[in-house]
């Protein structure tokens, strides 16, 4: 034999080795293209879901073990932490140390070995080290859930979250020759800067979202003006600014997604 069994096998005699081979061999070769077909089979309604999410990614993964009830454990857990965005496939599970068809394996359907209290042999690490395939050895299941949790936390796009900075009363609107309409303005809650993104809001309604072009205390530019201040400043690509609108300043800031 040139592996470990796995539970639940039956041992049976033929009349000769030959005949014992040949079987082994179509069994060998039925259970290597039933372990890659592990991955869920894909359908119409699924692509749908796929195209309708945008950003649909995929972690595969090869577990090897020491025995079968620890393989199943890991990867039954790490098939649970799949979401909306990342689907997590088990290629190829196994008992049995790290070998070379493992990491020939990982490169051709661009996996990350996982390996529970088993190592790879001498040829499959140097094999990795050349096809640059990413090893992970644990001895504690935890610990293996837990990196690849985080790992696909790092896979997660971030989320765009907006932070209101401040909001601006415009009070008077004076008509500058080349330059266009500047606002005069007085800071009614929180703070403006040079670099925030604005919107103008007339009645409750939103009519312009963008940047500013100016920002000015008496004659001087400013990068920012605080609460209770008043300021002048104009907006790039909008000139119909009017007394009474207000002025939201907001910027857009990235927040790590987490599972």
């Amino acid at each position: 034999m040139n592996g470990a069994s796995q539970a639940g096998d039956r041992f049976n005699v033929m009349e000769n080795e030959r005949e014992a081979r040949n079987i082994a061999n179509k069994r060998e070769q039925l259970a290597r293209e039933q372990g890659l077909r592990t991955q869920k089979h894909i359908t119409l309604d699924e692509i749908g879901r796929r195209i309708a999410i945008g950003n649909f990614q995929e972690l595969n993964l090869i577990v090897k073990g020491d025995v079968d009830g620890s393989i199943e454990a890991l990867s039954d857990s790490l098939i649970k932490l799949s979401t909306e965005e990342i689907q997590v496939n088990i290629k190829h599970k196994a008992v049995g140390q790290i070998s070379e068809s493992d990491i020939l394996l990982a490169a051709a359907s661009e996996a990350i070995v996982i390996g529970f209290q088993v190592r790879p042999s001498v040829n499959a690490r140097k094999l990795a080290e050349k096809e640059q395939i990413d090893v992970r050895l644990y001895s504690i299941i935890y610990d293996a859930i837990n990196e690849i949790k985080a790992a696909m936390e790092g896979m997660l796009s971030p989320e765009i979250k907006e932070e209101i900075l401040g909001t601006v009363e415009v009070i008077e609107v004076f008509n500058i020759t080349k330059v266009g309409n500047i606002a005069g303005c007085i800071v009614r809650d929180g703070k403006v800067m040079r670099s925030s993104k604005i919107r103008v809001i007339r009645d409750g309604i939103v009519i312009y979202t963008g940047t500013l072009g100016s920002l000015k205390r008496f004659k001087e530019d400013v990068r920012e003006v605080k609460n209770g201040y008043e300021c002048g400043l104009n907006i790039e690509k909008f000139n119909d600014i009017k007394a009474g609108d207000h002025i939201e300043a907001f910027h857009e800031v990235e927040v790590a997604k987490t599972l």
